[in-house]
């Protein structure tokens, strides 16, 4: 009887520790505890970023006028990276995923997760796309600018119109590579390699952009503090320091996604299969110096935007708003940069 009694109390146990309260199954847990812990610290490192880009867009806010527009627009895209990227983090991978490195999940597969698969996958790209969005709207008022200098008589569209449509059409490819999956054109990992495809693309186009918009924002400054015998030597090492910045984010983050899909293709070219292309170890290593560039940059962002004010306070302006770029006639055109949405980052 006592046999009998401890073999039935060890099956209960056993039916226990699968199932929970409901009789459903608990996913298994896939990642190993380094691995949670890691997520945790990136997690936390995220949600504090988040705080701070909150605090400082509702100060932005608060200020009014158009010349403080900008600048609110760049804290809400940090914010929006960070938040998204924070709930990410902080979700357990087990709870959308079957497994903490990349499988082949296809759509509707009743044996797998592949709606949470697919939610993690879209949470990436948007996080991503945030990301790379503020860049894009420092380029686009940098040419802006430029093209006003260059070619006065040049008719411009609104800096933020070309944002939003460069932004949109990255956004349209993203949610493409959403219904590509959904309609079983390839597995989830096939969204890792076109996200990798795209974002190793348009990190290439930021290198080359910001390096040649910033030599000639540097040239046009220093000429323009020249012609008005003014110091533009702050706005000069600012652009520097983005240029610095950005260059080597964009340039890991290409390398990084340029040998991702490489791993990928020939593993495919090879066995027929993404299975198996990334080992454990090559993910975890992936997904940290990714994310922990992205916590660096977006720092950095936030550390060069509050220097701006903190500079103008200390310059006698009293809102705290970017100084104006001098105002001076180039290339015998008259035009000067002290409309509303041309003050330099």
């Amino acid at each position: 009887m006592d046999v009998y009694q401890s073999i039935s109390i060890s099956i209960l146990r056993s039916l226990v520790s699968q199932t929970d309260t409901d009789g459903n199954e608990e996913p298994p847990k896939t990642e190993s505890s380094q691995e949670l812990n890691n997520d945790l610290l990136l997690a936390t490192a995220y949600l504090v970023t988040t705080l701070i880009s909150l605090k400082r867009m509702h100060w932005s806010f608060s200020q009014g006028g158009v010349e403080t527009t900008v600048v609110t627009a760049f804290y809400s895209l940090i914010l929006c990276t960070s938040s998204i990227r924070a709930l990410w983090f902080f979700i357990p991978s087990y709870t959308l995923e079957g497994s903490y490195t990349p499988g082949p999940i296809w759509a509707f597969d009743k044996e797998s997760m592949w709606l949470g698969t697919f939610v993690s996958e879209m949470m990436l790209s948007l996080g991503s796309l945030s990301l790379f969005s503020i860049f894009i709207l420092i380029l686009v008022y940098w040419a802006d600018i430029l093209k006003k200098y260059f070619y006065p008589g040049v008719r411009r569209k609104r800096p933020m119109s070309t944002f939003l449509m460069m932004v949109g059409m990255l956004l349209a490819i993203e949610l493409g590579n959403g219904v590509l999956f959904l309609a079983k054109v390839y597995s989830s990992e096939g969204m890792v390699l076109v996200d990798s495809c795209l974002l190793g693309a348009v990190s290439l186009v930021c290198v080359a952009e910001i390096t040649i918009f910033s030599r000639r924002f540097r040239t046009v400054l220093r000429t323009l503090g020249a012609i008005n015998q003014v110091s533009t030597e702050s706005q000069v090492k600012r652009i520097v320091w983005i240029t610095v910045t950005g260059n080597i984010f964009f340039l890991l983050r290409a390398g990084l996604e340029i040998t991702l899909t490489v791993v990928l293709v020939l593993h495919y070219h090879r066995h027929g299969t993404f299975k198996g292309a990334m080992g454990e170890k090559e993910w975890d290593t992936y997904i940290l110096v990714k994310h922990w560039s992205e916590v660096t940059i977006l720092c950095l962002m936030l550390y060069i935007l509050q220097s701006r004010f903190t500079s103008n306070k200390g310059g006698g302006d009293k809102r705290g708003t970017y100084t104006k770029v001098p105002d001076a006639s180039v290339g015998g055109g008259g035009a000067g940069a002290g409309g509303a949405g041309d003050d330099n980052l």
